[in-house]
């Protein structure tokens, strides 16, 4: 057995193990105010993070494109509560449209 496969199993078990640990923490915890707020808040930021990285970054540069345009007509779009699937396929035609000009 290679390398490769030891680093694939052992993440396999580390990812199982974290998953499993959740199943573990006693609900009383888990249920006060002050703990469900605290977790709404770190998955909001978790999610703001990760949009924040796939849109301003290639590789390791910063780059300002299409992506931003696309992402700010989201935005608008969501914020007037239009149906998900048009904020999507707009956000995609606006980003496929400023990429054929730029």
């Amino acid at each position: 057995m290679n390398i490769e496969w030891i680093i694939v199993l052992a993440a396999a078990g580390l990812a199982f193990a974290l998953k499993l640990t959740g199943y573990l923490v006693p609900a009383r915890l888990l249920s006060s105010h002050r703990v469900q707020t605290l977790l709404g808040g770190v998955t909001v930021a978790l999610l703001a993070a990760l949009v924040a990285v796939q849109t301003f970054t290639t590789g390791s540069a910063i780059t300002v494109d299409a992506r931003l345009a696309a992402l700010g007509v989201a935005a608008l779009l969501l914020w007037l509560r239009v149906p998900f699937i048009v904020v999507v396929v707009a956000g995609a035609l606006v980003a496929g449209l400023l990429r054929l000009w730029w």
